[in-house]
């Protein structure tokens, strides 16, 4: 089986990161490595700061 290009990738809140606040917000997703070399960022959901916020790909 050929390998492709999407890659599982996760992203971390950089907002909840800097609050202090205990725990983490993470998202898994895929990404194709041909099209977007550079790290993500996209604006997800936080619980547990209940807002949308800024997460980075980390790794």
């Amino acid at each position: 089986m050929a390998k492709g290009n999407r890659v599982q990738v996760i992203l971390e809140c950089t907002e909840h990161k800097d609050s202090g606040l205990p725990g983490t917000s993470r998202y898994i997703t895929t990404k194709n490595k041909k099209n977007s070399p550079d790290r993500i960022e996209l604006k997800k959901y936080n619980p547990i700061m209940n807002k949308m916020t800024l997460h980075k790909e980390i790794k």
